[in-house]
């Protein structure tokens, strides 16, 4: 025993060497100079990995490394964290995964106290709230709420152990029995079925029937008083749970309660406090320790590098632009709030971690608010640390921006937040923790890119040179990678990895800290100068009132067709309201009464402006896909209204050359348009749709085209290129056409760059003149 003793005192010795402390000893000198040397190198990221990794192994290859890992593991089992205070921001499953393991998955409950959770109890976790997807988004559309799936998930994950038993006074098997029953109660989703409301009146019942018995009274109470709030004929706002998750709805009626107590049909920043404590204390959650971002509910929007703005966070994921995200602007209904807690948790951490997640959906939101950055920069010894991603994600990182056609490199994720983060990136980490992926069998890596799924690789030289220390590491559970041949962030393994930094930290010579060398010289380069001012955007349930509104005002047949258009403008709410004022109704051809010609489309909608109708081909109702984007077109070309007079082809003859055919249309006087657009407008338009005024009639355009030349006439143009933006899968002779906008403009000839200088022209009209807010 004294024997072990003395080696781990050594073993330990040695770390302190290599940190600095002390001088060399005996016979261990020269490896450990050598040791101490590499810590003032280019070389000290990767013996810092090479210690982390022994923590997680037990020992490495040689002497010095099974002493120093058999120190460092034991002295890691001593490092007091209990008074560590941590914050750790981010959204989704990554961010509850780190925290606590991913209740989603049904192995959660056989091991849920691991992760950031048990190693720090003083784990303060702030949560993005501009989701918009799923039960979320079902709940925004009613309701003027932040964006709470995130939360839910969040107060699963950090469910402890001790709280949970003496909250309820149960033996050890019925506690973890109890966190078993929690899980499936806020998990359970609701497919419209006829127990439905039952079960939202008694949400126990969404347990197994064996894990019914252990839910205490006192939490069966509770959960009952919210659900049935919110049912028919309850205090709280009436929720028809078909398409919902339970534990949202639980959290929401929590909230509400706690707002409409207080005759607030709004919550405030003390309702979602209310709301969230209550609930984390019934399940065996810190108090206080669980915070929004922000109160204020706001919305995503995307402006991607051929200039197209759109809005939703749920979007990205769906739509396929084929080109990188430029800029991520988050709108708010008003100036948004964050709580003083979150800023003196923030000013107070000595550890500040950025989960890992989606890049644009999952923390950049969280560091556009002004408030949460400038607490961030204003800690000056918290060790901040930036957890990326394992893979790059698709709409998101699957493209760059700097390597044509890749995704995303670890500096890249740096860079993203250097443009879209106010003030830049200085200041907001020191070092990104990524995962060491280079153990895992090729077979696996295949497989994942079958799926579309490819790995974000560290560049160590351009994060060092971006002022970023590079750890890598493996975040990854080897033993589920061989039973279950599956990638993800382990709980248990970040956790300690973290844990890792923190305590090598302390060890560290004479005013020098384990982060970047760069702090102490001129700051890295900005890639941004200034910010853009806030933008304002409604509630979304408002917005979403304003659709419904108008649409009730339309006569359409059949009666589904009106919530498709209320879909329609949900998943693309660049539409606005009033783009709905330009049409009568909705009608449904049969295949005999269709007489629409297609000599220059194949559209199967159409807007009539003899009767402003808004027709479309019978086949759609069996092609969702289809009839989307057809009504979009359709909705499109209803906003030019009865803008032409008359239309007509010029006979050959009266051409100089009869080897082309000359279309000619006559506007309406402005006056009598019904148009969405002005007369400058209009003109505008007219202009990037190649249509030439007549100098002796300003009334009159045409375009001239070789009788073999394909042609899109001005109003088909406007529906097509008003399908494609809100969603470039619509509206596919447009993507064929906007694609010379993806060639760098110094590879194509003189005609191509006109005509790329044409369609970003088109763009900027879309953006500013039709989806751009009213007198913009």
């Amino acid at each position: 025993m004294e024997d072990l003793a003395i080696i781990s005192v050594l073993g330990f010795s040695a770390i302190l060497l290599i940190l600095g402390h002390i001088q060399p000893m005996n016979k261990l000198e020269i490896a450990l100079q050598n040791a101490r040397r590499a810590f003032g190198s280019d070389e000290s990221s990767l013996r810092l990995e090479q210690l982390v990794e022994e923590v997680f192994n037990g020992m490495g290859g040689d002497v010095v490394s099974r002493q120093s890992g058999s120190a460092l593991s034991a002295e890691l089992k001593r490092f007091d964290t209990s008074r560590k205070r941590v914050v750790i921001l981010g959204g989704g499953t990554g961010l509850s995964t780190v925290v606590g393991g991913n209740s989603h998955s049904p192995a959660w409950a056989d091991h849920p106290f691991v992760g950031l959770k048990q190693e720090f109890p003083l784990l303060d976790v702030v949560v993005c709230t501009t989701d918009d997807g799923g039960s979320t988004g079902l709940l925004l559309q009613t309701l003027p709420m932040i964006g709470i799936g995130d939360l839910r998930k969040c107060c699963l994950s950090m469910i402890l152990f001790d709280p949970l038993q003496q909250t309820y006074g149960l033996g050890e098997k019925r506690t973890r029995d109890l966190v078993r029953a929690i899980q499936q109660i806020f998990n359970r989703r609701f497919c419209g079925d006829a127990g439905d409301r039952r079960v939202l009146r008694n949400p126990v019942l969404a347990a197994e029937t064996a894990l019914r018995a252990v839910c205490p009274p006192r939490l069966v109470e509770a959960l009952a008083s919210w659900g049935a709030s919110i049912a028919p004929g309850g205090t709280g706002p009436t929720i028809e749970p078909s398409g919902h998750c339970l534990g949202n709805l639980l959290l929401t009626a929590a909230v509400f309660r706690s707002a409409w107590k207080g005759g607030r049909r709004q919550p405030q920043a003390k309702d979602i406090r209310a709301g969230l404590d209550e609930l984390c204390r019934l399940i065996g959650v810190a108090s206080g320790r669980l915070h929004a971002a922000t109160a204020t509910p706001g919305q995503l929007k995307f402006r991607y590098v051929n200039g197209v703005e759109v809005y939703g966070q749920s979007k990205t994921s769906k739509v396929r632009r084929g080109l990188p995200v430029e800029k991520l602007y988050t709108e708010f209904v008003g100036a948004p709030q964050v709580s003083v807690s979150v800023c003196r948790a923030l000013q107070a951490a000595d550890l500040i971690i950025y989960a890992p997640g989606s890049l644009y959906t999952s923390l950049m939101p969280v560091l556009q608010l002004e408030p949460i950055v400038q607490a961030i920069r204003a800690n000056q010894k918290a060790l901040k640390v930036l957890g990326a991603n394992f893979w790059v994600q698709e709409g998101e990182t699957d493209l760059s921006p700097r390597n044509d056609g890749q995704g995303f490199r670890v500096s890249e994720l740096i860079e993203a937040y250097d443009r879209n983060v106010p003030g830049g990136q200085q200041g907001l980490f020191d070092i990104v923790l990524s995962a060491n992926l280079e153990r895992i069998p090729g077979n696996i890596l295949r497989n994942y890119a079958l799926e579309g799924k490819r790995p974000i690789h560290l560049d160590r030289s351009r994060v060092k040179a971006l002022g970023l220390r590079p750890v890598e590491v493996t975040l990854f559970s080897p033993e589920h990678l061989r039973s279950d041949h599956v990638i993800h962030h382990d709980a248990q393994r970040f956790a300690l990895a973290i844990r890792s930094l923190l305590f090598l930290q302390q060890y560290r010579e004479a005013g020098h800290r384990l982060t970047p060398s760069v702090r102490t010289k001129a700051a890295p380069r900005r890639l941004t100068t200034q910010n853009e001012p806030s933008r304002r955007s409604p509630y979304l349930c408002d917005y979403m009132e304003a659709i419904r509104d108008r649409l009730s005002l339309r006569d359409i047949r059949p009666a589904a067709l009106r919530q498709a258009l209320a879909d329609l403008a949900w998943e693309n709410r660049d539409i606005r309201p009033e783009h709905l004022d330009y049409f009568q109704g909705v009608r449904v051809a049969p295949a005999k009464r269709w007489h629409r010609s297609n000599e220059w489309d194949n559209v199967l909608g159409y807007y009539d402006p003899e009767d402003r109708l808004i027709k479309v081909h019978e086949q759609l109702l069996d092609r969702p896909s289809r009839l989307k984007e057809d009504l979009l077109i359709a909705l499109g070309e209803s906003l030019l209204g009865r803008y032409i007079e008359s239309r007509r082809w010029l006979e050959k003859d009266a051409l100089t050359d009869g080897s082309a055919q000359c279309y000619e249309v006559r506007l309406r006087p402005a006056g009598g348009r019904d148009c969405l657009l002005t007369d400058v407008q209009l003109k505008a338009f007219l202009r990037l749709a190649r249509m030439i005024r007549d100098l002796r009639d300003p009334l009159v355009y045409r375009i001239t085209i070789n009788n073999h030349e394909g042609f899109l006439p001005s109003g088909l143009l406007f529906g097509l290129m008003y399908a494609w933006y809100l969603n470039n899968a619509y509206g596919g002779a447009m993507e064929y056409e906007m694609s010379l906008l993806k060639w760098r403009p110094e590879s194509l000839i003189p005609y191509q760059a006109k005509e790329r200088v044409r369609k970003q022209a088109l763009i900027r009209f879309f953006c500013n003149e039709v989806f751009g807010a009213p007198g913009r």
